[in-house]
């Protein structure tokens, strides 16, 4: 059981809450993670926040006309009324349609109908309540996003494991085969989360990359092990140089192989700049499998929604859908995409300039984030020295990662925000 955990428990020790609580309720907590070290970094991070994942300009928020001006010309359906369980039927529809339009490689293949959720976290911790248990174990990378480990340890009460995400050439394509065929081994069957752009690197794998991933899992197929496959794209089509791959890894595990279960989870939270609309979809796909059996399964996971949250909120995805009809949503977010473009080069630019005994930056590309990898300092001791000292959120994911959301940092305070993680960490040593 996590520390955190057992800390809570012991504090409702002899309460009648303690008492009744269901096991998984004994298992929860709330991480020291990105969440909590936002928190603090929103009271303290007084010169710049590289904490949240959001693009915020002079401390707010983007938000794109497409939005802003629907808004007053709601009908009661779309803002008072109960959304269906797997959520509105045309957002749904243009969904897949423009999961089509982003993947080509889609347009001749059979998958699901995109099933909304109330946000990219629910999607995953759905998945998880479906796919996920004692016996079954979730594989992500490390470093990872914690909310991975606290959806499948504290709620489903299952192992997590991890494999190496880089080596020095990038992705650590070795310490994912050993790892995915560990699992097979001993549990005959594999469950891994593949998330590009990544959270916390920035890193989307190059063509050849993909490739290698793809060749991978159909070999692993093709064995006899069942795999799936679950790409969490929250950051999808946020790349910045030309070798990355374009596609989803969904688009090509579509229909490999009859022994693959492709999931993807993705949603308008980050591609399109509306975090806190809580909208995003859930698709599956594997080569075979008949419209009765995706209806099958599309209803098993409304089961979850059920009796969870009962369903989304019907003005989000009402807001969402008269934005994706507005002819000026693109060119909106194109400007912003090239906002974060620039902001990537200007820390790329400076990191591949600066050299440190501390602070080694991982491979990055894409995305809101990049990170460091941090050596003779602890990482979370140089998050607080950099907020305490320098008024500079970050997020320490863990005692080796220091994760800075470009995202949220202003171009005018970038050189200034890496200047001073640099001369922190080497004055820490």
């Amino acid at each position: 059981m996590n520390p955190l955990a057992k800390s809570l428990n012991d504090t409702l020790e002899n309460t009648t809450a303690l008492a009744i609580m269901s096991e998984m309720g004994k298992r929860m907590y709330f991480p020291n993670g990105i969440i909590a070290q936002g928190g603090e970094a929103a009271a303290n991070a007084t010169f710049a926040n590289g904490t949240i994942g959001m693009t915020v300009i002079n401390k707010v928020p983007v938000m794109l006309p497409s939005y802003k001006k629907n808004v007053p010309n709601f009908t009661p359906q779309e803002t008072v009324a109960y959304a269906k369980t797997a959520g509105n039927p045309e957002l749904r529809k243009m969904w897949k349609e423009k999961m089509i339009q982003k993947n080509p490689s889609l347009a001749e293949k059979k998958f699901s109908m995109p099933i909304l959720v109330p946000g990219l976290t629910a999607a995953l911790s759905y998945v998880a309540d479906l796919f996920v248990d004692t016996d079954k174990p979730l594989l992500a990378p490390n470093p990872c996003w914690d909310n991975y480990e606290l959806i499948t340890c504290a709620r489903r009460g299952a192992e997590f494991h991890q494999f190496e995400c880089f080596d020095d050439k990038g992705l650590n394509l070795k310490s994912l085969e050993e790892a995915m065929r560990a699992d097979g081994k001993k549990y005959g069957s594999v469950r891994v989360i593949l998330n590009f752009p990544q959270n916390p690197s920035g890193y989307s794998p190059t063509k050849d990359e993909a490739a290698a991933i793809v060749a991978m899992i159909k070999k692993m197929a093709e064995e006899g092990i069942k795999v799936l496959v679950l790409s969490d794209d929250a950051y999808f089509g946020l790349n910045y140089e030309d070798n990355i791959e374009s596609q989803s890894l969904f688009a090509y595990l579509a229909d490999l192989h009859e022994n693959v279960l492709a999931i993807k989870a993705d949603g308008p939270t980050k591609e399109d700049f509306a975090w806190g609309l809580r909208s995003g979809f859930v698709t599956f796909a594997s080569k075979g499998m008949t419209d009765e059996q995706y209806e099958a399964l599309t209803v098993k996971f409304m089961g979850v929604i059920r009796s969870s949250v009962s369903c989304s909120s019907s003005p989000a995805q009402s807001l969402v859908l008269h934005a994706f009809k507005d002819d000026e949503h693109d060119k909106a977010k194109k400007a912003m995409r090239e906002m974060l473009e620039k902001r990537f080069k200007l820390v790329k630019n400076f990191t591949d300039n600066r050299t440190s005994s501390v602070l080694k930056p991982l491979p990055f590309n894409s995305g809101y984030f990049m990170s460091f990898n941090v050596t003779g300092v602890d990482a979370e001791e140089l998050r607080k020295k950099l907020l305490a000292d320098c008024g500079i959120g970050v997020v320490s994911i863990n005692a080796q990662t220091l994760r800075v959301a470009f995202s949220s940092i202003d171009e005018d305070k970038i050189e200034k925000v890496y200047t001073a993680i640099y001369n922190t960490a080497e004055a820490m040593k």
